[in-house]
Order: C-alpha cells, then structure tokens, then sequence
C-alpha cells in the first residue's frame, strides 16, 4: 500500500549555490513548527548529512541509484515517508551531474525538484537558467525554483519576472552572512566543529521565514518496496573496534546499522586520546580528517604500538582513506609532518589539488562492493601488496588500488556495506595470521 508525505528535492546548476545551507535552514524551520522532518543526500557524502542532522534532530541517509541501489532507496524513503511529515533530498553537485544523477532519482521516485540558484550578479539570465534546469530533459518532476543571495527587492523583481509562464517562485533569499556555512578542501566543516552551529541553523530558518519560504511542499505517493534489504550471514558476537573522534567521522549511518543488524557489537576508540585499541576482534579505521590533527595523533605512541601489534596478529583490519593514512610511514601537511603507526610503508601528503573522486566497485576474494572516493592526499605505494585495483562506475577504467598486509585491507575507496553486507561480514569475521 503505497504512502503520501510532502517530499522536495533540493537542486542547483552547480556546487556552491547555496543548497546545502538551504536545505538545513528548510529542515531546523519545519522542524521547529513540530514537523517530523527527514533528510537524505543525493550521492556519496559524510559532510553535509552532519549539518542535515543536526538540522532536522532526525538521522540521514544516502541516497544514490548506483552505490545504495533503487530497491534500497525505496525501501529507505517508504520508511521515512510512514512516519514523517516532510521529506527532503538535497542533490550532489549540479542537478544532471553523474549517471546516475539526481535527475533520475527525482524521476525514479516523483520527487518534484526546487532549483537554487545563486543570482549574484544575474539579471534576466536568471530565467534562462531555470528554464533550462525545468526543461533539459522534459520529464523531469520540477516543482520551481528559489533564488539565492538576492542584493535587493528591486533585485528580486527583475528575477521573478524573468521566468518563464507558469514557472513557479518560490522566493527570494537575500545575501544575508547568516546563511553562510564554513568550508575547507574535502567540502563544509564537520558540524562537530562549527561552535555556533545551533545558532546558524535557527538563524538560517529566521531569513527563510522572513523571506515567506516556509509552504510544505506536494505530497509524494511512495510505493512499498517489492522486496526488503536482507542480509545473508551472521556474524553475532563479533566485537569490531571503530576508530571514532575528529579525525575519523565520515562513517555511514548505514555501515554502522549493517554490522549491528548481522550481529556485530561496535566498540568505538578514540586514536587521538585513547591509549590503546580495545579488546576486539576486529578494527575499522574509516576516513576522516587526520591530516589536521597529524601532530597529535603521532604524538600518541602507545595508541601506534597498539594498531601496529593489532595489525601484526592477522585479525582483519579495515582502513578507508584518512583511515588508509593514519597507518602509513608518514603524512604531511604543508610543513607538518609525524611519523605515524607504520603499517603500510609508503608516505603519504596532502595535496593542493584533488586527487581522486568517484563511485567505484571492487572485487574482493569475498565479493564485489561499491563505494566512493574523494581525497586530497597522495601516497607513494611501491612498497605494498596489492590485492586488488577498484574499477571507476562511469567509464569502466582501473581505479583506487587495495593494499593487504596480513589481515589488513587498506584503499582510498570509501565502501558502502550494504551494497554486499555477506562479503564485508566474511572478511572481518576471517583472521589472516
């Protein structure tokens, strides 16, 4: 039996236009009026669900019809949609950028498009641009468009007017210091880190309210899924160490639940502050930010004598990117530089310049997964075994390598668990003395 719940994809031409800071002004204004407010993210990312969820007090998931699947992303917005009063989706990138891109989820499930766009320094092209966004490809759910950082009312107008007959406006966002969230090289500031999050968020959903944005969307018919997300082995009792503090966060909610949900207990540490790794089974270093807390994490000698041995014993060990670099010989930053646990002997840095970006899959001895990269730092790999080498979704040519030492498996390649939850429960429940 299929549910309805008002349901808006955020959109925009481009990066930096302003829709990630819209669509958690939209969740914290709707949230605070006592709607239960759920919000997804189109594509791979761990930055911007931070800020969503603490914007909407609800959790976030991904959403990407390659690396989840349709049949899961159906399942996870029927879900929502039984218990929700207001579903939004904030799009990766630009509106038509990838294959698959948000264009084809918003087509996928009938969810109606709001296009934000950043009319600094526009006038009548303005509507040329929304034109295009509604009418590139013709059976595209559009539901309008919403103009951002506007200079004036007089501004305002002339962008209205632009638009083409029967072309909806939502509104216009004045350039207002309130609605800025701060960035840096991989994307916006883990929420953890924005010490006056709260306020911007009630200040962000204040211009929203004063500028009239504040209509619930159409409700979306969401169909119950044909079948449900299952897994195909246990592994109860299996204690996982989860290496969990500010310089490793860019977890999936998903990747958590998928171990728990096959039985696994995950036991968080800290390698910034704890002196040791647990007393697991098993460890999973996932990626985050530790080229900028280089110093302090090799000033932890008895937390890198700790992996080091762990990582000797053969037990499975999982290291995604950041996570990847902390067991490296070196990383650098700039003039910063510490040696680090030494697992992997290769040194690795931080770049000016992106390095790797992209869904792809691998194949392990396990099974295939998928999953994304998107780094900054570069790694000089002559010295590791290397297992396997990922293969890039868009185009089929050799991606991120899979390094192994013992029970270790090292990539830049973030892995999405439930895209093979039987092949990730094989490895860690597998010793490789």
């Amino acid at each position: 039996m299929p549910v309805y719940c008002p349901a808006i994809l955020i959109a925009a031409p481009a990066s930096n236009q302003g829709k990630t800071t819209v669509t958690a002004a939209l969740a914290r204004l709707h949230s605070n009026q006592g709607r239960r407010v759920r919000v997804f993210k189109a594509g791979p990312d761990y930055l911007d669900p931070m800020i969503h969820e603490q914007a909407s007090r609800n959790p976030v998931d991904s959403l990407d019809l390659w690396m989840v699947g349709p049949q899961r992303c159906r399942e996870l917005l029927y879900e929502a949609a039984q218990v929700s009063d207001l579903i939004i989706i904030e799009c990766g990138m630009g509106l038509y950028d990838g294959t698959p891109s948000s264009a084809d989820l918003a087509r996928e499930f009938g969810v109606p498009v709001l296009a934000v766009i950043d009319a600094r320094s526009m006038a009548q092209t303005f509507g040329a641009l929304a034109y295009g966004l509604a009418n590139y490809q013709r059976d595209l759910p559009f539901a309008g468009v919403l103009a951002n950082r506007v200079g004036s009312d007089n501004h305002n107008q002339m962008l209205q007017s632009s638009l083409p007959e029967g072309m909806h406006y939502f509104g216009g966002i004045p350039r207002d210091e309130r609605m800025q969230l701060p960035s840096r090289h991989l994307g916006l500031v883990q929420a953890s880190e924005v010490a006056e999050l709260e306020q911007m968020l009630e200040q962000g959903a204040a211009v929203l309210e004063e500028a009239g944005i504040t209509r619930l969307p159409e409700a979306v018919e969401f169909s119950a899924p044909e079948s449900t997300w299952s897994i195909d082995k246990r592994i109860d009792g299996l204690r996982i160490g989860l290496a969990c503090d500010a310089a490793f966060s860019f977890i999936y909610p998903r990747n958590r639940s998928c171990l728990e949900v096959m039985g696994a207990e995950l036991v968080e540490f800290s390698p910034l502050s704890d002196a040791g790794v647990p007393e697991v089974d098993a460890l999973w270093f996932p990626g985050g930010y530790p080229e900028l807390h280089i110093e302090a994490l090799g000033e932890n000698s008895s937390m890198l004598r700790s992996v080091a041995n762990f990582c000797d014993s053969g037990k499975p060990v999982l290291a995604e990117c950041g996570g990847m670099l902390y067991l490296t010989r070196t990383l650098s930053r700039d003039e910063v530089s510490a040696q680090l646990c030494n697992v992997l002997p290769a040194d690795a840095r931080l770049e000016k310049r992106l390095q790797g970006l992209g869904l792809q899959y691998v194949d392990w001895p396990e099974g295939q997964l998928r999953g994304h990269t998107f780094h900054h730092s570069s790694m000089n790999d002559h010295g590791l075994c290397r297992l396997s080498q990922a293969v890039r979704q868009k185009n089929g040519q050799p991606g991120e390598w899979f390094y192994q030492y013992k029970g270790l498996r090292a990539s830049y390649l973030h892995l999405y668990f439930e895209s093979a939850p039987g092949t990730i429960a094989t490895f860690f429940s597998t010793p490789h003395p």
